[in-house]
């Protein structure tokens, strides 16, 4: 059994910003993993979120096919997805989903009807803009953590129209954990600048921290760097054994890692650390938002991320085309589905 990790716990309440600023660094720069408590999402709304989620899930496949994902909005099957590129298996990884996109382009999302399920759509589009304005505070605060503005990245238009996704998440709990190369999900680090997630309490959520070490090897991969003790270090990418370790839920409280597009940001500086979801023969639902800056946004090194010891690792790039290319790597069924609509 992997040892339990001990995360920080942020609270997004907290009238020290300064100190609360501090903290988001400090977690950043050691794993890119942390608890978000007093984030203004009420209990009762997401015990209806998991309620729904559930009522959808346990719909015949035939249904659930109804909803088959376009424009990366709707479902996925089981096996659909291989967050693992590098992995020899045929096989995806054993969970199906349902994502819900923007609702700039809410005519592209997909929703039961509400004589099928009612209050569902409802329930979902309150849940997804209490989450955003989570996200957005929470950007604030790592826009101070990198010794920038709060209002850093809604100035620069990183977030005048962001593409966040809400993914609603379930892993049956029949699969054949005994088999190898059978994962929840496989491991992966996530794409866009934050991940909030919910999870029913259930475990199977593994991250690596013994190095940041992403196995993928498609063309965004680079060397990466990391900060220590005022001194900035490049290093490649760590081929060497990955330590996993549990990362526990707390009742009520986002499990939040920092992704791809923030570690670009940053310069390697917070870390878009590798993490996976384990089969453990119980049936387990969580709910992702992920927070990404708008289609047109050009992520590139931050200026106070980067040094004349430390230049840019990164080349800058669209947001939409780094997603559209991690999307097309994972999918195991037609990338065309999971094409942004630019």
């Amino acid at each position: 059994m992997s040892e339990a990790l001990q995360l920080p716990v942020i609270d997004l309440s907290s009238d020290d910003r300064l100190a609360t600023a501090n903290s988001i660094r400090q977690a950043c720069l050691d794993l890119g993993f942390f608890y978000l408590v007093n984030h203004g999402v009420e209990e009762e709304l997401i015990k209806k979120v998991f309620e729904h989620s559930k009522k959808f899930f346990t719909l015949p496949v035939e249904e659930k096919i109804k909803f088959a994902v376009k424009n990366h909005r709707g479902y996925t099957g089981l096996y659909d997805e291989k967050l693992d590129t590098s992995l020899n298996s045929a096989i995806g990884d054993a969970k199906e989903s349902f994502y819900i996109g923007t609702f700039a382009e809410n005519h592209l999302n997909q929703w039961p009807s509400e004589e099928d399920m009612p209050s569902w759509r409802s329930t979902m589009e309150a849940y997804y803009k209490k989450v955003l304005s989570a996200g957005m505070e929470l950007i604030s605060l790592i826009s101070l953590a990198l010794n920038l503005d709060g209002d850093f990245f809604q100035k620069s238009g990183a977030l005048s129209e962001p593409m966040a996704f809400l993914r609603l998440i379930h892993y049956p709990g029949d699969v054949d954990s005994s088999r190898d190369g059978v994962y929840g999900a496989s491991a992966h680090s996530d794409y866009g600048m934050v991940t909030l997630l919910l999870t029913d309490g259930v475990p199977g959520l593994q991250a690596c921290s013994f190095y940041n070490s992403n196995p993928l090897t498609f063309a965004f991969s680079i060397p990466t760097c990391f900060h220590l003790r005022h001194q900035q270090v490049c290093r490649e990418k760590s081929e060497q054994q990955k330590v996993w370790e549990d990362v526990p839920s707390i009742s009520g409280a986002f499990i939040v890692n920092i992704g791809d597009m923030m570690e670009r940001w940053t310069n390697c500086l917070f870390r878009s650390t590798i993490h996976r979801v384990m089969p453990t023969g119980q049936e387990r639902y969580s709910v992702a938002f992920f927070l990404e800056p708008n289609k047109d946004c050009i992520v590139e090194c931050l200026e106070t991320c980067c040094s004349e010891s430390c230049p840019p690792r990164f080349p800058p790039i669209r947001s939409s085309d780094y997603l559209e290319e991690r999307f097309r790597l994972a999918s195991t069924a037609s990338a065309e589905n999971h094409r942004i609509n630019i």
